[in-house]
């Protein structure tokens, strides 16, 4: 009986790990939840001890606050570099698997053809740096480890662009959405199947892509979402980033490749559209009627 441990249960994807576990047949009782009041990954006894007694960990657990980590990145490398330095460190020393969740923000977001899983690392910005340095700590301390790089995510247990996209629909008329920067919707459920895939074909050790198959804009996303619910997508109007500033700069380009599936014969994830239709219902809840159209 293979004996889980999630950190970060508490986000939308540690959340929908947890349920994929329970529908593939895991025993509740082999499955240890750790949301952040369980378990400060920046303390490495404590860590230690999380950790002993599994055999495979997730570690969902992360610094997200993009923007936020541009004048807080010291509090985002504490979670995102050592906290994963002391996950793989702990997994080592007790021959414990681990899948190590990352992101697309570890590349520049200059490319012109989806990055390959050994495209060279080259973030922009403070949480894209920290969230390199927790790859580059996974890789030295645990060799049992797949990094798992996602983006775009959304799901049922958290804030995320579908949610939003489906409660602005109920309060505006129209909506301007960044449409210069493309990447790959990707549902926290598809990505929770995914590791389980990872884990239980013994996949080869290192670095996967696991984002939806297909890419589009941020302002084709939320025409989808609008679409999905029965809304007029044309209601969404593209703008360029430079009319929507942020903070932290964004990858103009957040394509990801998908070879190492193929080469190891594991289904990859499924299109965005596909796996948006299916998630819909349980991700967004029954919306108030959209605004009249004047």
């Amino acid at each position: 009986m293979t004996r889980w441990a999630v950190t970060g249960a508490g986000g939308q994807l540690g959340l929908d790990l947890q349920v994929a576990l329970a529908v593939s047949g895991v025993d509740e009782k082999s499955v240890t939840a750790l949301e952040r009041s369980d378990l400060d990954v920046t303390d490495r006894d404590a860590v230690r001890e999380a950790v002993r007694g599994h055999d495979v960990v997730v570690n969902c657990a992360a610094y997200t606050k993009v923007d936020a980590a541009e004048t807080h990145e010291a509090e985002a490398f504490a979670v995102n570099a050592v906290g994963a330095a002391n996950i793989a460190a702990a997994c080592r020393e007790t021959g414990t698997r681990l899948v190590h969740v990352s992101t697309d923000y570890v590349f520049s977001g200059d490319a012109q053809e989806p990055y390959a899983e050994d495209a060279p690392l080259d973030p922009k910005s403070a949480y894209g740096r920290t969230k390199a340095a927790g790859e580059w700590a996974v890789e030295a301390h645990c060799p049992q480890s797949w990094i798992v790089r996602t983006a775009w995510l959304y799901g049922g247990g958290g804030p995320n662009f579908v949610k939003t996209m489906a409660r602005l629909a109920a309060e505006r008329d129209t909506l301007s959405v960044v449409d210069d920067q493309r990447g790959q919707p990707t549902w926290t459920m598809d990505v929770a199947e995914a590791i389980l895939r990872l884990v239980g074909e013994r996949a080869p050790y290192g670095v996967w892509h696991a984002t939806s198959q297909g890419e589009t804009t941020w302002c084709g996303f939320a025409r989808a979402v609008f679409e999905g619910l029965g809304h007029d997508p044309e209601r969404v109007q593209g703008i360029t980033s430079d009319q929507y500033p942020v903070p932290a700069p964004r990858p103009a380009y957040s394509v990801l490749g998908h070879d190492a599936w193929r080469m190891a014969r594991i289904a990859p994830l499924p299109n965005w559209r596909e796996s948006l239709a299916k998630a819909l219902p349980d991700v967004v809840a029954l919306q108030p009627p959209a605004p009249p159209q004047a």
